[in-house]
């Protein structure tokens, strides 16, 4: 995205922001819409579940749009709602720890998610779920702010308000992880 069209992007969020803080549903909808799929995408890869994410999401979004109004920088709507998220999944993932979630669960339903019929497939992709399991929930957080929505390193530390050095060395020993995990050559 080149300048111009960011700046005007901004210069959207920013007008669509303040109708939404005066109660217009229709401009957090637009919002939403601007969001949703990197929402979705970053609670079902730190959760791994559909059902959790769809559940986080809609927390996240009631919680956004009940307290829109405490949003002081309206630049800021992007990070301030990844942050409620980030939230949420985190204690989704300490509820799961303190009720030792069985991760069979979580195979099951990513097989059904994925609607995949190809035994190869599926064995890959539990292979990929049982190593992304082994890292902690603050890795599997920032791996899928990284890699599954597409943030970067800084605005990745910035949602998580955490030093951007500290979240860049643990993403990168998180790859390492899941490297060694799968067998895959570093490249």
């Amino acid at each position: 995205m080149d300048n111009d069209s960011n700046t005007q992007n901004n210069m959207q969020i920013c007008r669509l922001v303040q109708l939404a803080k005066a109660k217009d549903t229709n401009a957090f909808a637009k919002l939403y819409e601007m969001v949703y799929i990197d929402m979705y995408k970053m609670a079902f890869y730190t959760l791994g579940s559909r059902t959790d994410a769809e559940d986080i999401v809609s927390e996240t979004v009631l919680d956004a749009y009940t307290s829109i109004h405490k949003l002081r920088d309206n630049n800021a709507f992007k990070g301030w709602i990844f942050r409620i998220l980030s939230n949420k999944c985190k204690r989704r993932i300490k509820f799961y720890q303190s009720e030792r979630y069985e991760k069979g669960e979580f195979f099951e339903e990513a097989i059904s998610d994925a609607s995949l019929y190809d035994m190869d497939s599926i064995i890959e992709k539990h292979d990929i779920l049982n190593a992304f399991n082994t890292l902690s929930p603050e890795e599997r957080l920032i791996v899928s702010m990284i890699i599954y929505s597409g943030y970067t390193s800084k605005e990745t530390a910035r949602i998580l308000n955490k030093n951007h050095n500290t979240v860049r060395s643990k993403y990168r020993r998180s790859l390492d992880k899941l490297r060694q995990k799968l067998d895959v050559p570093n490249i």
